[in-house]
């Protein structure tokens, strides 16, 4: 990073991870929705790892569990067998206030629906988190923040002045403002056109380039994929393959393979 950079994430949080190192991770992960005859097991013995400043997508059919995936290690929902890890704290082990203060403070958020608060300005929404947190935020980590997002002669306007790419590039600043330790994104641009996903794809991939994120990713989408450092592919809740620099040709080629297989 250039020594103009601002600081990495989580500064003023835990200690910084080496490089390399897994920001999160899932060890035997196992999640089972009701019993008996009706229980369906979403999770089923899945490890894997997403290593620091590194942009993953998690791919797979609709029912394969890469969103309930995303869900147990963000620490939004349990697992039934196995652990879920952000840095060296096992989520398992928290109570759910500890667990609410974790995600407050480590972990980032993006989801389809753009979620912004209709009242408040774009900088009043990236700043939200921050704010409820009684935090003030770090001036250069913003300020490289709405640079990156490109909204710089936007912030004192209103979601709904905001074309719909606009507003998933405030909710993916909402998500960085505190310097998490990562961030997750569930199908960021299922909401968009090709044009605007492409441009939450590139805000994305600058945020892990130029201000060190770890990014990971819940995507269906070929071309999204070809955005990332590498894919996860999840069927029928277990991990069936991995992809280092993925392009949409090789995705495509892949998801080809599974489904013959």
């Amino acid at each position: 990073m250039p020594a103009s950079s601002p600081a990495p994430p989580h500064a003023d949080g835990p200690a910084p991870l080496p490089a390399g190192a897994a920001v999160a991770r899932a060890v035997g992960a196992t999640k089972v929705y009701g019993a008996g005859d009706t229980a369906v097991r979403a999770l089923d013995d899945v490890t894997v790892a997403f290593p620091t400043s590194r942009f993953t997508a998690i791919m797979g059919p609709s029912g394969s569990g890469k969103s309930t995936l995303m869900h147990c290690v963000a620490g939004l929902d349990t697992l039934t067998a196995g652990e879920a890890y952000v840095g060296d704290v096992a989520l398992g082990t928290l109570s759910d206030r500890q667990l609410t203060l974790l995600r407050r403070t480590q972990i980032g958020f993006v989801f389809q629906a753009f979620n912004l608060v209709p009242t408040l300005t774009v900088r009043e929404n990236i700043t939200l988190a921050l704010d409820l947190a009684g935090r003030e935020p770090d001036r250069d980590w913003l300020d490289a923040l709405i640079a990156t997002v490109g909204l710089g002669d936007r912030l004192h306007h209103r979601p709904a002045e905001l074309s719909g790419g606009q507003q998933q590039r405030v909710a993916v600043a909402r998500a960085l403002a505190s310097r998490p330790r990562i961030v997750f994104a569930d199908e960021p641009t299922g909401n968009l056109d090709s044009h605007a996903g492409g441009e939450i794809l590139g805000f994305m991939r600058r945020a892990v380039d130029e201000l060190g994120q770890t990014v990971v990713m819940v995507t269906h989408d070929p071309l999204a994929t070809g955005w990332t450092d590498s894919a996860i592919f999840l069927a029928d809740g277990r991990v069936v393959d991995e992809l280092d620099a993925p392009t949409p040709d090789t995705v495509l080629d892949r998801i080809k393979q599974l489904g013959e297989g």
